[in-house]
């Protein structure tokens, strides 16, 4: 670490329980972050600050004038590009000591779980249950952990799905994907800008902790949102026994 790293990441360097270790080791790292609306923005912006050595961009949407109420790593000047070009062009604007990759394209199966095995944490900022599963299904493969959260309306929620931890629950575990993509979207149900912020703030802690061998994850847990109330519920999980991803002899 240079003279201006030091002095760049110095209140993070100041904290006992991350200091210069947990700071080489972010700067080392290689993340993949799926989807940069909402949850992907606060996301990408906290993690560039904090100097993730490799952020891998994926998203297959252009900006619109809509998104930029809640996804803040956007500008009115980039309406009409594709988000990843967006995203990248404020995260270098903010950090250019650190390499930015993007993906314009929705990933096939092969080329996610590629791209899973590359990184170091997976943060999943998508927004159908679908794009869930799959990615449940490359972190349990490539054994990469992932930070996953959702908000609509006033509520959010988010975990951490650890695939190095054997008896660890995974995100098949709390949901059933027999049903089909049943969704809610935002803009058939609205969501509170500042609610994304948080959830996505979190993901960013739980994906910092994780880079930086620290603290205590939210792996086996689950917390619940309520902003309309400001309350906030903790849910312990566990690992379903009969869950056909967890228990998958490829992945056991």
């Amino acid at each position: 670490m240079n003279d201006e790293q030091l002095l760049r990441y110095s209140r993070h360097i100041l904290l006992p329980d991350f200091d210069i270790t947990g700071q080489q080791r972010v700067l080392d790292s290689r993340v993949l972050v799926i989807g940069l609306g909402g949850l992907g923005s606060p996301v990408a912006l906290y993690l560039a600050a904090a100097g993730v050595g490799h952020l891998v961009l994926v998203d297959d949407d252009k900006v619109e004038l809509t998104n930029l109420q809640r996804q803040i790593v956007h500008r009115q000047s980039t309406v009409g590009k594709s988000k990843t070009s967006s995203a990248a062009a404020t995260l270098q604007n903010l950090n250019d000591t650190i390499k930015v990759e993007t993906i314009d394209h929705r990933l096939s199966e092969s080329e996610l779980i590629e791209q899973a095995d590359l990184a170091d944490v997976i943060v999943d900022c998508t927004d159908n249950f679908s794009s869930r599963f799959l990615l449940n299904r490359a972190s349990k493969k490539t054994r990469t952990p992932m930070v996953s959260a959702a908000a609509i309306r006033w509520e959010g929620q988010i975990s951490v799905y650890d695939a190095r931890q054997a008896d660890a629950p995974c995100y098949r575990c709390l949901y059933d994907d027999n049903g089909g993509d049943i969704q809610q979207s935002c803009a058939e149900s609205g969501v509170l800008s500042p609610l994304l912020g948080m959830m996505g703030s979190i993901q960013a802690i739980e994906t910092l902790k994780l880079l930086a061998n620290t603290g205590f994850s939210l792996s086996g847990r689950l917390i619940m949102v309520d902003a309309l109330a400001m309350q906030i519920r903790e849910i312990k999980l566990k690992q379903d026994p009969a869950c056909p991803v967890c228990h998958d002899n490829e992945n056991s």
